[in-house]
């Protein structure tokens, strides 16, 4: 029916087998519990507490200090704990994740460099899931048969990279990585690093799940020690109990309004207090996954005993029971030290809707029809969508059904365009089960695939043109510029579920559900009642198809072809080594103005296609930057020959007549996504080094594995010193060190020059990678 998500018909192809005709396939009936067992547990996974506790102790005993919950997840995975040095917020770590997870549109260039690397097999379990390449056109079975047919050769390069490699293959239509990972591979005290920016959704399951870029994941996978700067921890107490039409939601919006979206940087944030217990699992999740908005480095609750019946109900009762013996290393220890505490009563906590064009713009539902008039914002909600990565448990569905129900009781539907996106295929297939999906349905829903669509701009919208000024409402996470539908006039606020669907159904932003009626056919006046629904199905989980494909004992047989000719995925060639001297004249590519985020940098959308071909996906670099020089986007000037053109075209021509290049940047740049594409692309181009007031964590760890310099200005209001025709002379190099700041000589048009000091985070290892020319390059060097 038009409501199933159409897996049937996904075969992986045939993988060759050496130089013969053999033919590789993956048994694929399997039950709900031998599913969930299959993929949990690879022949090279376990859960060790035992291991936990030891490095806990080895720390304690060294700090003589009580520890925060995410102290011990991260202390306890030190590849050293005896002799590791731990200072918050200065000394690197060097740590032992338990897992790698990766979405298809990351997993491309990740698995192209693991295949670089000339390892075998990956070290640790590791998934590749289909999530980002389904594009949201006209529901879920259609969508879904439409994307692999278009993606076919990404799918089955990664299927059979994931065979030879020993990475498990969650197939498209299985559901997004977060929800997936946390129905089956968090667990309270696991470590776990995704290649993308809301992995510490997990940290609803009381785990610590970091979003990297692909060359950390290979790193991980490689069996090197993985490397993080040792976090600070922010403590946000919550007291109250959750009621209403508040939801888990609302903790995040607020915390990003008083946070902002640069106020976590380094930073884990940790819950806990009374409040947390008010909390559904899932909805622990919800808050984990958007803290990626305020730059966290993750997000983490304590274990407690809704995380334990989220277990139990996803099969994992084992894992529960373990659990609940070691409670003591899954909480923070009495009188351990926050660097920030926030207080937020759940009790006295309201609705919130954050935006437009950025997470951190917070605002009580109550006022944002009057801001909204005040501003000039579009007040009629044209699209609500609800789903996606942040919220699309079954909670967030059975609370959005309730008011759809309310709403059909009185012969309403949505006045807005309206659509869902399950988390996964067990959470599809369990709210077809149960009535959810009909229901919102009913009220004017289309029932998306499972997957990120809409959320990362895979959307075919068509109801209105480019540039026609709108407002959406979304239970997203991320609402910057043009990011869900490419159109630069939409307005998207962020919000909960259930005030997406009433905003619907309302079709303004100037309805507050708590105080405002609803007018029904009839005439009748009515208000809506505030959103129930069950925190976990009565009648357990249904699993729905089977979408997983477990790699075979020994894929050492297997090969992996990328056609020369393809342009979806190209082999990687090692870039060139540091020459060992300073970097003289790099001319100044673009000067960018305000927030630059990844999006800006390497956009998604329509060019999640070229995720796996670094040449190709170059053609997209800053092309949504604003340049100081005109306030236009992808218009630079280029200063060999004069004129205007795009930026990857300008830094293409620069690149050809061996001109280096560097990017100058504001604030928080590279903030959003974990893309390591807004790295690599620069690096393919000719690029040296990126020159700002300040890096969002991923963006810079990425840019330093790709052998690039992001430097920082020592005095901020250097930036305003840089026009965009000079040059700019990095010295200093030969005594590169951590700790020890470099010159950069300006050099203007005029023939007056000044110089300035730079700042940078190299630790010692880091160097070696810049000074290699990448930090594959330099895992190579380490196995001659």
């Amino acid at each position: 029916s038009a409501s199933r998500t159409g897996l049937t018909g996904f075969s992986v192809p045939p993988l060759v087998l050496g130089q013969g005709a053999r033919r590789f396939h993956v048994a694929a009936a399997l039950n709900a519990k031998a599913k969930v067992a299959m993929s949990r547990f690879e022949p090279n996974s376990s859960i060790n507490y035992d291991k936990l506790r030891s490095n806990i102790d080895i720390v304690r005993k060294r700090l003589n200090r009580p520890l925060t919950l995410s102290e011990k997840i991260v202390y306890g995975h030190l590849d050293d704990p005896a002799g590791q040095e731990i200072v918050r917020g200065r000394t690197y770590l060097r740590l032992r994740p338990d897992r790698v997870a990766m979405q298809d549109a990351t997993a491309q260039m990740a698995m192209l460099q693991f295949i670089s690397s000339g390892l075998p097999k990956v070290a640790v379990p590791s998934t590749i899931h289909c999530d980002h390449l389904i594009e949201a056109q006209t529901g879920g079975a259609q969508d879904l048969q439409r994307a692999k047919e278009i993606n076919q050769e990404v799918y089955n390069f990664l299927a059979s990279a994931g065979a030879k490699y020993g990475v498990g293959f969650w197939k498209p239509g299985s559901g997004i990585i977060h929800q997936i990972i946390l129905e089956n591979y968090a667990y309270p005290g696991v470590m776990l690093i995704g290649t993308d920016s809301h992995t510490p959704n997990g940290g609803g399951l009381g785990c610590i799940c970091i979003g990297v870029g692909g060359a950390d994941a290979v790193d991980v996978m490689a069996g090197i020690p993985w490397e993080l700067k040792c976090p600070n921890v922010i403590g946000v107490k919550l007291t109250g109990t959750l009621s209403g039409w508040t939801s888990p939601k609302d903790v995040i919006l607020k915390v990003a309004g008083i946070l902002t979206v640069k106020g976590g940087t380094g930073a884990i944030v940790e819950y806990h207090g009374p409040g947390v217990d008010s909390i559904s699992c899932t909805g622990m999740a919800t808050i984990c996954n958007m803290g990626a908005e305020i730059g966290a480095t993750t997000s983490v609750f304590p274990y407690n005993h809704r995380m334990r019946t989220y277990l139990e109900k996803t099969g994992r009762e084992e894992i529960a029971a373990q659990a609940n013996e070691n409670q003591d290393l899954l909480v923070p220890d009495s009188g351990c030290h926050y660097d920030q505490i926030i207080e937020i009563n759940l009790s006295e906590l309201k609705p919130h809707i954050n935006g437009p064009f950025t997470p951190d713009l917070a605002h009580p539902v109550s006022d944002i029809g009057s801001v909204a008039e005040k501003n000039g914002w579009p007040l009629d909600v044209k699209v609500g969508l609800i789903g996606s990565c942040t919220n699309s448990s079954y909670e967030d569905m059975g609370r959005a059904a309730s008011l759809a129900k309310q709403a059909l009781d009185k012969g309403l539907k949505c006045k807005a365009q309206f659509t869902v996106t399950p988390g996964s295929e067990q959470i599809r297939a369990t709210i077809e089960r149960d009535g959810y999906a009909k229901m919102l349905r009913d009220v004017g829903g289309v029932v998306l695939a499972n997957a990120c669509g809409p959320c990362i701009g895979q959307w075919d919208r068509r109801d209105v043109k480019k540039g026609e000024k709108n407002t959406i409402v979304t239970s997203f996470n991320r609402n910057f510029t043009a990011r869900n539908d490419a159109n630069p006039a939409t307005h998207a606020f962020v919000t909960s579920p259930e005030i997406v669907t009433a905003l619907a159904i309302a079709g303004t932003l100037k309805f507050n559900p708590e105080t405002d009626f609803l007018t029904a056919p009839n005439g009748e006046k009515f208000k809506l009642l505030p959103p129930t629904g069950d925190e976990l199905p009565a009648r357990d989980f249904d699993p729905g198809q089977d979408t997983y494909q477990q790699p075979p004992a020994d894929g050492s047989g297997l090969r992996v072809d990328v056609n020369p000719q393809s342009n979806r995925l190209q082999l990687l060639e090692p870039f060139d080594r540091w020459n060992g001297k300073d970097l003289e004249d790099l001319q100044v590519l673009i000067k960018v103005k305000g927030k630059c985020t990844t999006d800006h940098i390497s956009a998604a959308g329509p060019w999640l296609k070229f995720r796996g071909h670094l040449d190709n996906i170059s053609n997209n670099l800053l092309i949504g930057a604003v340049n100081t020089e005109n306030d236009a986007v992808n218009k630079i000037r280029n200063y060999l020959t004069g004129e205007f053109g795009g930026v990857p075209d300008v830094a293409r021509y620069y690149k050809k007549h061996n001109v280096s290049w560097v990017v100058v940047g504001d604030e928080n740049y590279g903030e959003g996504s974990s893309r390591e594409h807004a790295a690599l692309e620069p690096r393919h181009l000719g690029g040296r080094a990126i020159i700002v007031k300040s890096f969002a964590r991923i963006h810079e760890t990425n840019l330093k594995k790709q052998g690039l310099l992001p430097l920082t200005f020592s005095n901020p209001a250097d930036y305003d010193k840089i026009c965009p025709d000079d040059k700019i002379s990095i010295v200093g190099l030969k005594s590169f060190a951590p700790g020890k700041p470099l010159k950069a000589v300006i050099k203007h048009s005029d023939g007056s020059s000044e110089t300035i000091e730079l700042n940078h985070t190299f630790n010692e290892t880091q160097s070696e990678w810049f000074q290699a020319g990448s930090a594959l390059n330099r895992m190579k060097e380490l196995q001659k």
